[in-house]
């Protein structure tokens, strides 16, 4: 469940880089869904690792959409 979380959480990351640039916000809802998914695998194991990245990424995706209004 760890090395699912992690590979979610850079996925994401990956993501999340294009989804700052603007009129590329909407890539942001996938990478906020897929950080979701990430932080519920990451939530079970002992080591938190995987929990960590995706909780800066959904943190660093909702903001950028909460700053540019959602949708752009």
């Amino acid at each position: 469940m760890q090395t699912i979380s992690v590979l979610i959480g850079l996925v994401c990351a990956a993501l999340l880089i294009p989804g700052l640039i603007p009129l590329l916000g909407w890539t942001l809802w996938a990478t906020l869904f897929g950080a979701l998914i990430g932080i519920i695998f990451g939530s079970f194991p002992k080591r938190k690792i995987g929990l960590t990245i995706n909780m800066a990424v959904a943190l660093i995706a909702a903001l950028r959409l909460f700053l540019g209004g959602g949708v752009i």
